[in-house]
This record gives structure tokens, sequence and C-alpha cells, in this order.
């Protein structure tokens, strides 16, 4: 693997739902991605190698950089484009470059996943003031993810809204931990949370070393 970089996260998104986008739009400091385009998440150690990993993908096809992240710790990246090939031949970009392959990821390991009923008004002000997508509504249910390692968190968002009319409220796909905030019915959130754990259980790789994994 190239200059010792160690693959965290590494995933592709098939279709970029509508909220998920949206909720990209607001933090992407790149070129945003719109409804619909396929989307690729690669998280990296150390961090400042992701840029070593744009350039590649941006020299071998025409995808778009949307998020890139530069920790110290970690780095993240997000490509995406209506092609799914593109998409997909940036990860294959990136992967020869690193010398290796899919199975060298960490498999995601959920930390803590949590779903609240009949929230009081005060907490949803809470949960409101620290969003960054949609607003929480009053006796609404919530439902909270962690996981590890952060980037599979944009993976787990999707899968979610697609299973059910739920909303987006916030999600951090970076850092020592992702974690993933939806709102909606109780019968909702309990389809969508079922089916973002479904999509974190599905990711093979290698054994992760945190606690759970």
């Amino acid at each position: 693997m190239a200059a010792q970089i160690d693959l965290r996260t590494f995933c592709y998104i098939d279709v970029l739902q509508p909220q998920l986008a949206g909720f990209l739009q607001t933090v992407s400091a790149g070129f945003q991605p719109l409804e619909r385009q396929a989307a690729l998440y690669v998280e990296i150690a150390p961090g400042i190698a992701i840029n070593q990993l744009t350039d590649v993908a941006l020299k071998t096809t025409s995808v778009y950089p949307g998020m890139q992240i530069v920790e110290r710790a970690y780095g993240l990246l997000d490509v995406h484009h209506f092609d799914q090939g593109q998409v997909r031949a940036a990860g294959g970009a990136i992967l020869k470059w690193l010398g290796t392959d899919e199975k060298s990821r960490l498999k995601p390991v959920i930390k803590s996943s949590e779903i609240i009923t009949g929230l009081t008004g005060y907490q949803a002000m809470h949960i409101n003031r620290m969003r960054h997508g949609d607003t929480f509504r009053e006796n609404e249910t919530l439902f909270i993810l962690e996981m590890h390692p952060a980037g599979y968190c944009a993976l787990a968002a999707n899968e979610a809204e697609k299973a059910a009319p739920i909303r987006l409220l916030e999600m951090v796909a970076f850092g020592a931990f992702g974690r993933l905030y939806l709102g909606g019915g109780e019968a909702e959130i309990a389809e969508a949370a079922a089916a973002a754990v479904a999509a974190l259980k599905g990711i093979d790789g290698r054994n992760n070393p945190e606690p759970g994994g």
C-alpha cells in the first residue's frame, strides 16, 4: 500500500437521495453533488495523503470532487458523477494507486444505536440548533446511529432515506466516529434505522480493531 496509507472507508453510493444530496450541498466545500448522482467515499490515514487520492481520481476520470476534509489523523474524500462507471473508475484508480483492493478497508462497527420517541419541545430545540439538515418536530421520534470509521455514515444515511420517508437532521462523516441523526414518525424511523444498520453490516473488509469490531 502506498506510503503505508491505511484505507479506513471505501464505499460506493449508487443513487444519491434528495435529502442527502441537499445536506451535502450545505457542507461540501467543493463541487456540490446533485440528486441521483453516484458517489464514492474514501477515508484514509494519515489525513494529508487524501490530496494524492484526489489527484489520482481527477486525472483519470471526469468525476467531481465534493467533500475533501484533511485532518491530522484522517482524510476524507467524496467524488460524484451521473455516470456510475466514472465513479467506479475513480475508485479503481485510487485502489490501484494504493496497491490494494476493497477488502482492505475496515469493516464498519456500530458503536451505538438508539431510538427515542416523543421528544419534548426543548430537546427538539437543542437538536435543531446543531443540525445542518431538516428540522426536528416536537413529539416525533429521533434515531441516532454512531459508527466507526466515520466515512460509512453517508452510505447509512442514503439507505435510510431510500427505506422510509424520514428527515435527515445531521450527518457527520469524518473524524473519529460517524454520527447520523434522523427524525420522523415512529414506524418510519424503525424502517429507516433497520436499513441503515443493514447497509453497514453488509460491508465486508478487514477486521476492525475498534472494540466491537
